[in-house]
């Protein structure tokens, strides 16, 4: 097995960024470091470590479904000491290296998808995939078809015109409209920054879908294991 794909069975990252640990001279097969990547390695017999640390393939994958709630942050660690979302897991899983497939902003809530097969988290990132992203969003006030149609049709983010989009009204109460956003691409911040765009400032944006994956009934801050015929679609995506 090439040592690229046994570190991704390991659930150290992507195969392509194993590549990179490989190339940067911190891997060790059978205590001696291995630069070339056309390196084998036998998963019974050989000692492959990253980082002077032994690792092992994981064998079956963990695939988690995480409602987010405000004031966490996507990463493993976090170097200002704020809340992550790996708190939430409630050391359910010792020893798993589980990471975010994504991120959400610090501010918005919803499904996040996490786990420990970094192949499919790679893939599920890569913007060549366009898979969608279902987003609610609230507005103060009410809000025109026509802003809505520029939104659709996408607009200026860093010089560059967002993708054509599905935007949807989903209702107006209380002087705050619900506006449902599906977008193909991932780009920071990217929801908030298009109503900005328009001079509009989200006061509330909840993830409720990737794909066909659908948040549902989570409950905030709750987590899951997706069910086979989910992390199964994941995998066709």
């Amino acid at each position: 097995m090439r040592i690229n794909k046994f570190l991704a069975e390991c659930g150290i990252a992507s195969r392509r960024n194993c590549e990179a640990l490989v190339l940067e001279g911190r891997v060790k097969v059978n205590n001696k470091k291995v630069l070339k990547l056309a390196t084998d390695v036998d998963p019974e017999s050989d000692l492959v470590s990253v980082d002077d640390k032994p690792v092992k393939p994981i064998g079956k994958h963990l695939y988690i479904m995480l409602n987010k709630p405000k004031g966490y942050v996507c990463t493993t660690s976090d170097e200002l000491g704020r809340k992550t979302v790996m708190e939430l897991l409630k050391d359910k899983y010792p020893g798993k290296r589980i990471f975010p497939v994504g991120r959400l902003d610090f501010d918005t809530e919803g499904l996040l998808l996490l786990t420990t097969d970094g192949d499919l988290a790679n893939r599920l990132m890569h913007p060549r995939n366009e898979i969608s992203k279902t987003y609610v969003a609230k507005i103060e006030g009410e809000i025109s078809e026509a802003d809505l149609n520029k939104l659709r049709s996408g607009v200026e983010l860093d010089g560059v015109k967002t993708k054509k989009c599905k935007v949807k009204l989903l209702g107006f109460d209380e002087n705050m409209s619900r506006i449902e956003v599906v977008i193909t691409e991932g780009r920071n911040r990217q929801v908030r920054r298009m109503f900005e765009s328009i001079n509009r400032d989200v006061v509330f944006l909840k993830r409720t879908a990737i794909g066909d994956i659908k948040l549902g009934g989570l409950y905030r801050g709750n987590f899951r294991e997706l069910k086979a015929n989910e992390s199964e679609y994941l995998k066709k995506i």
